[in-house]
């Protein structure tokens, strides 16, 4: 029944999860191709394929992220498709987003931005989604990330307006077509140790940075500096200082920090226009 199969996977996954009976549930719902809510009212049905759902709850208990298991996660409102080869979109990283709204909003002349570390899609693709005029070029190193946010562009179907590119930052970008860059890019510093679900399983050359972490956000303001472009850039809750010593050293006086909903510094702007 899925009622006795629920609660035999809570009870396997309460060494691994803070919140099992939610995990299970979701993991159940998407067994079972049913809203969660629908769930009360199943469940004195035969569950079906029961070997099935408890390779999904062994998997959790591996602690793989429930996101990679399911092959979905919610960003923005929305359910973006995700695989392991993408970091998961976070939900700091949806401040990110509303910090370029607000930009593209003021400067009423953006309309083509670029994205540096696209990894699923999910920001470029809710940019454009916001944002109808926006032309997006969107870049990374790794192919698996692209693959990912290849899919996001077609199930959202805004191909047309985002351009994919495998390479480093935006090495053979047209500046032309770049008026503003956004980015949430590897900063995590060497030898920081994460929680598992995170250290095994997401991409790492997503997640770390060399030395203390600032290396990639110092070259994207280098980058965003040569362009004289305005710049929103994610970053770690403990680099504020860094990356105002940085912007010292170069004499860069338009920027501010936003914090997250937990009050930590999360990203900075700075403005060369």
């Amino acid at each position: 029944m899925v009622a006795e199969a629920l609660q035999e996977a809570v009870r396997q996954l309460q060494p691994v999860a803070e919140r099992p009976r939610l995990e299970v549930e979701i993991l159940l719902a998407h067994h079972l191709g049913c809203e969660r809510s629908r769930l009360l009212l199943r469940d004195r049905e035969p569950l079906e394929k029961a070997e099935e759902f408890f390779a999904m709850i062994e998997r959790r208990c591996a602690h793989e992220p429930i996101e990679y298991i399911t092959g979905t996660v919610s960003f923005y409102g929305e359910e973006f498709f995700i695989a392991p080869g993408a970091l998961i979109p976070r939900p700091e990283t949806e401040i990110l987003v509303e910090e370029a709204a607000v930009l593209i909003r003021e400067q009423r002349g953006i309309e083509r931005i670029a994205e540096i570390g696209v990894g699923s899609g999910a920001i470029s693709v809710t940019l454009a989604k916001l944002f109808p005029r926006l032309q997006i070029v969107a870049t990374d190193i790794r192919p698996e990330a692209l693959a990912v946010a290849r899919e996001n562009l077609r199930r959202f179907g805004v191909e047309g307006r985002i351009t994919l590119k495998e390479t480093s930052l935006l090495e053979g970008v047209d500046p032309s077509r770049v008026e503003m860059i956004v980015s949430n890019p590897p900063y995590v510093a060497q030898g920081c140790v994460l929680e598992p679900n995170v250290a095994r399983y997401e991409p790492h050359m997503a997640l770390f940075a060399p030395g203390d972490g600032t290396e990639l956000l110092r070259r994207i303001v280098d980058l965003a500096a040569r362009l004289g472009v305005p710049t929103v850039c994610e970053m770690g809750y403990d680099q504020r200082k860094p990356m105002e010593a940085y912007f010292r050293e170069k004499g860069i006086e338009n920027y501010r920090f936003y914090r997250d909903l937990a009050g930590l510094d999360r990203g900075f702007i700075v403005d060369f226009g």
